[in-house]
């Protein structure tokens, strides 16, 4: 497989920047609006419907990057929550913030997403930030991520997708060329690779150059 998505394409510096940008919701504003003329307060939006899970939920975090996602949950929650990505160094930044946070008890798992080392319905909700947009084959990610759901299992996430506009399209031929990004698609493909995957699209909202979805397995 292509090493094309997180920071293992990225790199440490390139990793860190986006972690920094991306946790820190005043500066992820203007930066999303900048580059992808995105409002990411749909982004934190989706974060928080993690606090709504009931007590005894399974999450699956992928890619899980610097573990932005676990502002989410709320405190005291008891959930199993597995973070994974395929990048080391974005392990050891999810580590860090898990370990700020008081989360001892997430698991950690170094994870190709087209290949999981999960069970069938294993979790009852996947997140999905920020990451489709770099890989190889997103088609087949998503086709992973639906076989680890249980039935009525949610997936939530965003992804950048072409035809936003000329600016946009241009940003992600560049990053595209430099190794960053993946072949990516329109927001048709994303509603393909849901469907494909049998999974019921419940939201597809796009916001600049992002969309951002949840999808539901029957």
């Amino acid at each position: 497989m292509s090493s094309t998505w997180t920071s293992r394409s990225v790199g440490r510096l390139g990793g860190a920047l986006y972690d920094a940008a991306v946790e820190r919701e005043w500066l992820a504003r203007p930066a999303g609006r900048a580059l992808w003329g995105t409002d990411t307060r749909l982004l934190f939006d989706s974060i928080r419907t993690l606090g709504d899970l009931p007590d005894g939920s399974a999450v699956l975090d992928i890619p899980c990057g610097g573990g932005l996602a676990f502002r989410g949950l709320r405190e005291g929650q008891q959930v199993r929550y597995v973070a994974a990505d395929i990048s080391p160094d974005m392990l050891v930044r999810a580590r860090r913030r898990a370990s700020a946070r008081g989360r001892e008890g997430v698991e950690f798992a170094e994870a190709d997403i087209e290949r999981m080392p999960f069970s069938d319905g294993e979790f009852d909700l996947c997140l999905c930030f920020n990451g489709l947009h770099c890989l190889p084959d997103p088609a087949a990610a998503v086709r992973e991520i639906a076989r680890c759901l249980a039935p009525g299992g949610r997936l939530i996430g965003d992804t950048v997708v072409r035809g936003a506009g000329l600016r946009q399209d241009m940003a992600i031929g560049a990053f595209r060329r430099a190794g960053l990004f993946g072949p990516g698609g329109t927001a048709d493909d994303l509603h393909h690779w849901l469907t494909d995957a049998r999974l019921r699209v419940d939201r597809l909202q796009p916001s600049g150059a992002l969309v951002y979805f949840t999808a539901t397995r029957d």
